[in-house]
């Protein structure tokens, strides 16, 4: 009893909770047998139906499409309002623009779906665009709702950082464009990266607002393995959720490995700097 620990209890604790459905889940995908509850032995067949299964891959290559580009726009646009928000001292509205930015944050994504499929409806009849909705429509749903946590990511970088040092480069004639780009974007870069990460898992993993901007020939993949789902549980969706599982666990891994190798390289250095002087 000496030795029981209640944060220590938790923590297991709560690991269990989170990733045992996980674990279970990736050996559910070996099972050999059609029904996902009845396990009949190990086999990998269902990994070869995954990847014949035209629709779930073409569902895949369509949510990895509008994930990144999305992403991309969703960064551009952020940078741009965080750099309105916060290099910008004083503008007109100022306070309704970081309102009007930052309200999707707080905003059920029913109500944010819903505005959008009424906006495109309302476009479609007063300027005949867009004809149809699909992958172009998500795009700029996505955006939309990207761009907010974007801005968020960014803005917050854009206040820690001291703007004296973009001053004393335009003061030794540096134009603001070459500021920006050899200055501010490389301090700016952990922020705009994560941003862009935070995008894109927004858009790989929206199913509601693109349940409402999408359109026959551009579903996808939430909606895949919602409809799925409901027309009963395939174990090509286990093999599938245990595929991205895979693929989160090796790229976490990678970046793992890759700072604390940079960080030892740096200790080195600093250790051998300190021997010479």
């Amino acid at each position: 009893m000496r030795n029981f620990s209640f944060s220590r209890f938790m923590f297991w604790a709560g690991l269990t909770f989170l990733y045992l459905p996980m674990f279970i889940l990736v050996i559910y995908s070996f099972n050999e047998s059609r029904l996902v509850t009845v396990w009949a032995g190990w086999s990998t067949k269902w990994y070869g139906e995954l990847f014949q299964d035209t629709q779930i891959m073409g569902a895949v290559k369509r949510s990895l499409e509008v994930a990144f580009l999305s992403a991309t726009s969703a960064v551009f646009f952020g940078m741009l309002s965080s750099w309105a928000m916060v290099r910008i001292a004083k503008f007109r509205g100022k306070t309704l623009f970081g309102g009007m930015i930052t309200a999707p944050l707080v905003m059920p994504d029913v109500i944010i779906g819903l505005s959008l499929l009424l906006l495109f409806v309302a476009f479609t009849q007063l300027t005949g665009w867009p004809r149809e909705r699909g992958m172009l429509t998500i795009w700029i749903a996505h955006t939309t709702f990207g761009m907010a946590y974007a801005t968020v990511v960014i803005s917050s970088r854009l206040r820690e950082m001291d703007a004296s040092i973009e001053e004393a480069a335009m003061d030794l004639g540096a134009p603001p464009l070459k500021v920006f780009f050899a200055i501010t974007l490389p301090l700016i870069a952990p922020a705009v990266a994560s941003a862009w990460l935070l995008a894109f898992t927004l858009s790989l993993d929206d199913v509601v607002i693109a349940s409402f901007v999408t359109g026959p020939g551009a579903t996808t993949l939430p909606i895949e393995v919602l409809s799925s789902v409901r027309r009963g549980v395939s174990p090509k969706i286990n093999v599938l959720a245990s595929l991205i599982i895979f693929a989160v666990s090796m790229v976490t891994f990678t970046v793992w490995y890759v700072s604390r190798r940079l960080e030892k390289n740096r200790q080195k250095a600093m250790a051998d700097d300190f021997l010479i002087e």
